[in-house]
């Protein structure tokens, strides 16, 4: 059994924030995470896209977001568990126990939950039914794969447009392909795609994709006009994804569907485990990274008085000690 003060269930952005501020308040902390490396969602879903609502940044690529907080946090050297799932939670002395997938059991003074969505899967693209080839994605890891491609794009809320806007500069056509004429996505990003070479067609579905080893195009269905064929080296499946808790829906924690609740210290109806990040919920909720950040960092402080009662809430402000 390995002691940490603090362990850190997801290694997205608020929980690598998390972990930062932990080791600025003198913590020791491990990182959780079922993915193979950090970044949760951003390194998963979008790490070439264009973050632009991370303050004091007017605009950041996913991975480079998630490299900055790897180097922010790697100053303290939190212990990461990656590739594993933190399963079970016990109790000894009053100190949470956590015991992983793998078989790894740590003994915490406190555990912070940021794992965002939880686990996620995409939503199928029913046209892809009985195609085995490549060129059918549901996230793009690196925009250059896709140069000089023909790109056919099926969704419409704010995945679809943004990976539009990603694409367009690098592919050689992008077309968007939605089965409404009203979109989900923000209206500006909507405008701005509207403003680009890029053909949008609504109140149509794609019915087939077409290739053997690999897309060559695909069928569109459009309501009350002729079905069009388009050519396509790449289909992005931007439907969104189905979240599950996983092993945490079995710990006792008060949910909100498929969200934890917390009171205005982040602290869950469970003794020493807070959350932060998408997966809290509490009245007025607003899911975005830097509220995430801002979670996290009251979590840790009132954590930091539960594992040392003689700690202050409050320990300054780091540029108290430059």
């Amino acid at each position: 059994m390995r002691d940490v003060d603090l362990a850190i269930v997801g290694a997205g952005p608020a929980g690598l924030f998390g972990a930062y501020y932990a080791g600025f308040r003198g913590l020791s902390t491990a990182l959780i995470d079922a993915l193979p490396e950090p970044g949760g969602q951003v390194t998963a879903m979008y790490p070439e896209k264009m973050i632009f609502d991370v303050a004091g940044f007017p605009g950041i690529r996913g991975r480079d977001l998630v490299a900055n907080l790897v180097e922010q946090a790697g100053q303290f050297h939190p212990h990461y568990l990656l590739g594993v799932r933190a399963e079970g939670l016990t109790y000894d002395d009053g100190r949470p126990v956590l015991t992983m997938s793998d078989g790894t059991v740590l003994r915490c003074g406190a555990v912070l939950i940021t794992g965002g969505l939880g686990s996620f899967t995409a939503r199928p693209l029913p046209a892809a039914d009985g195609f085995t080839g490549d060129g059918l994605l549901f996230f793009v890891p690196h925009l250059a794969d896709l140069a000089g491609h023909d790109v056919v794009i099926v969704g419409g809320g704010d995945s679809a447009f943004d990976w539009a806007l990603a694409l367009e500069p690098v592919a050689r056509s992008v077309t968007l392909v939605h089965r409404r004429e009203k979109f989900r996505a923000h209206a500006s990003t909507v405008a701005r795609v509207q403003a680009l070479p890029i053909e949008i067609i609504v109140n149509a579905e794609v019915t087939r994709i077409l290739g053997d080893a690999r897309c060559t195009g695909v069928d569109v269905a459009v309501r009350g006009a002729a079905p069009r064929t388009l050519p396509a080296d790449s289909v992005v499946a931007a439907l969104g994804f189905t979240a599950d808790l996983g092993p945490l829906a079995d710990w006792g924690l008060e949910l909100d569907k498929r969200h934890i609740k917390v009171d205005s210290t982040t602290a869950t109806n469970l003794p020493r485990v807070f959350a932060a990040g998408d997966i809290s919920e509490y009245p007025g909720k607003v899911r975005l990274i830097a509220v995430g950040f801002g979670e996290a960092a009251t979590a840790v402080n009132n954590a930091a008085v539960i594992i040392d009662p003689a700690a202050h809430l409050f320990p300054g402000h780091s540029s108290d000690n430059g």
